[in-house]
């Protein structure tokens, strides 16, 4: 973990002195451990010299985020190096640390290929064999240009054009190569120790479909081998539970060329989808929403009002009526707002909370559509509650405690952000201000945790994001609350208050699932397919041993449809093994095998997905087990 040093800086310290002298002299056992310094809050390279009073430092390790940055930073430093060196001509995109790894983006005469990336990786050993230091310079505007210009790097041209007059230049050099850079990086490339190119992938220069297609290389490193090993792993059991993959398999939604990011829900699908909404819709009435029903296409004039004609049109969808121009929703706010607005409400009414499982439509690029994860209509479980200012922080609570039962039922544990003023934004830094302090006090008197994101609010809003970590230990972005004191004003909202006079209520937009299209792509992979019984689209399969039995599995069949109990007969001509391997496949939770015995005692044998064989059952006994866990939804 990053370890902290005096705030002070010692009295012996001389001018210019970097975080690697003071920990060779003063932490000598952090040497090759230490991989970053944060100096008064930003990460630093290590051999970067400190200013003078430089306030805290701490040392970053391979546990800290910065210190991780840094290492696969410089991990994608010496994959461009080694592609420079391998393939002459190539030039530099970006390459940046992700999320357990990096990549970096080429605009090559050569097409890579998979081999290729086994002859990079070795070029790659062969740099962090030299333990070249990385060099840091700051170098003025004119000179950058030429340099670049020099080599022929044309895109690193054009970031520096982009760059603000007030934003220091830096490159860094390790060997022969350089690059254009903000750093932090290793002092050299000796201190990788461990690397992996993972795939190759097309993305387009700045993400702009206008712009060229670049070849992008993706790989990930880390200090110890069992590292890698453990997180290859992890990769291998992503793919195994992949919800494209799964979604087929198990007959539960497709994605056809007819319908590019608009994904088709099969019979299968929508038990789970149904299921889904009827939890969504008890708990609702619960809390003490109202449900409500929006049109999908509404006037231009209504989204010129609300602000996303101006903020959100690149994202939407359009169309004629009458020559007059129409968009379909991209967000269910506005025909909220209009339901508020039809009929007059007192101070008494408040809050009222409209519910909505709403259908919006926003254009995303074809190259980022990813199964159910990254569509172009999905299903949004929104919520708008209106509400008086002395409302706002208990409105807020009910929320968050909603979000907990939601995620808890589904085994899910979450990490919150807090998500502020963007600099595209409407309203005042004094409205921002106030919205934002009334998420942060209800996050504070419910004791959660919170990590801040500057500028990653909404256009109209700070926002509140709840990320749920999978069986995997991945996380998702799903639940959000954002609260509005702009768009109430925009529409012209009001409540006749305690005075007999007009007075704005607060807005708080907000969804649990997020959408259900994706919610559900997560529970897919969340539960590899094994669904908990109140959500698996078959529970049941009967399993007769011969042809002798069919009438009777029929039977049961049907007394356990009477019961409500989703079920099915397999009367295919096959061995019982391979119905039971069959129902496995299919993630039935519950198998009932019956032969003759089972026949002339009016029992069945009930085997389980993950238990086995649990012996012999009357129908009653099971039935009533069935349908207490699917009443309880365990």
């Amino acid at each position: 973990m990053a370890i902290t040093l005096p705030q002070k800086q010692p009295e012996g310290d001389r001018p210019g002195i970097t975080p690697l002298e003071i920990i060779k002299r003063d932490m000598p056992e952090m040497e090759g451990k230490a991989l970053a310094a944060q100096v008064n809050g930003e990460v630093w390279d290590l051999t970067r010299s400190l200013p003078p009073r430089y306030g805290q430092l701490k040392i970053l390790t391979f546990e800290d985020e910065g210190g991780r940055e840094a290492y696969r930073h410089t991990a994608a430093h010496v994959l461009a190096q080694a592609v420079k060196r391998l393939f002459p001509g190539t030039k530099l995109g970006i390459g940046p640390a992700i999320k357990d790894g990096f990549y970096y983006d080429f605009d090559s005469p050569h097409k890579f290929t998979p081999e290729d990336l086994e002859k990079i990786e070795e070029e790659m050993y062969r740099i962090i064999e030299a333990d070249y230091p990385l060099i840091r310079e700051e170098i003025d505007r004119q000179e950058a240009m030429e340099l670049f210009e020099k080599l022929g790097e044309d895109y690193k041209v054009e970031l520096i054009r982009e760059l603000p007059p007030d934003v220091p230049i830096s490159i860094y050099r390790q060997g022969e190569f350089l690059d254009l850079c903000a750093g932090p990086h290793l002092p050299s490339t000796g201190y990788l120790k461990v690397i992996k190119l993972t795939n190759i992938a097309g993305a387009y220069w700045r993400g702009k479909e206008t712009n060229p297609m670049l070849q992008r290389i993706y790989g990930t490193a880390f200090p110890e081998e069992k590292d890698l090993k453990e997180y290859l792993e992890r990769l291998e059991e992503a793919k195994r539970r992949d919800h494209r993959r799964l979604g087929a398999q198990l007959g539960l939604f497709s994605l056809q060329e007819e319908g590019p990011g608009f994904p088709f829900f099969h019979p299968k699908g929508m038990v789970i989808r149904n299921e889904l909404e009827k939890f969504w819709r008890e708990e609702h009435i619960k809390a003490g929403y109202q449900e409500i029903r929006t049109p999908i296409l509404l006037h231009r004039s209504l989204w010129e009002r609300s602000g996303h004609w101006e903020h959100y049109r690149e994202n939407m969808y359009f169309t004629l009526i009458d020559d007059v121009e129409y968009a379909i929703k991209p967000m269910n706010c506005p025909g909220a707002m209009l339901v508020y607005k039809w009929e007059q409400h007192s101070y008494r009414d408040l809050p009222i909370r409209l519910a909505e499982m709403g259908l919006v439509h926003r254009h995303e690029k074809s190259g980022v559509l990813h199964g159910l994860m990254r569509v172009r209509a999905f299903t949004q479980d929104d919520a708008h509650i209106f509400m008086l200012p002395s409302q706002v922080t208990q409105e807020i609570i009910g929320v968050i405690e909603l979000i907990d039962r939601f995620y808890k039922l589904f085994g899910f544990n979450y990490h919150v952000e807090l998500s502020t003023r963007p600099e595209k934004a409407m309203g005042s830094p004094e409205i921002w201000e106030l919205a934002t302090g009334a998420l942060k006090e209800a996050l504070e008197v419910k004791g959660l945790p919170y990590q801040i994101n500057e500028g990653e609010g909404a256009f109209y809003g700070p926002k509140i994001d709840f990320h749920l970590e999978d069986s995997l230990g991945r996380t998702w972005q799903c639940g959000t609350i954002q609260l509005d004191f702009l768009m109430p004003e925009k529409f012209d909202l009001y409540y006749i208050g305690e005075d007999g006079q007009k007075h704005r209520p607060v807005m708080l937009h907000r969804v649990v699932f997020g959408s259900i299209e994706r919610f559900i792509g997560i529970l897919i992979e969340h539960y590899a397919g094994a669904f908990p019984v109140w959500l698996a689209p078959v529970q049941v399969k009967i399993l007769p041993i011969t042809d002798q039995q069919h009438h009777y599995a029929f039977t049961l069949r049907d007394r356990l449809r009477e019961e409500g109990i989703r079920v099915e007969v397999n009367n295919r001509n096959e061995k019982i093994g391979y119905k039971i391997r069959s129902a496995q496949l299919e993630q039935v939770p519950y198998m009932l095998i019956v032969g003759a015995k089972e026949e002339a005692q009016g029992t069945v044998a009930v085997r389980e997905r993950r238990a086995g064989d649990l012996g012999a059952w009357s129908l009653d006994q099971f039935i009533d087990k069935i349908k207490k866990e699917i009443a309880q939804r365990k």
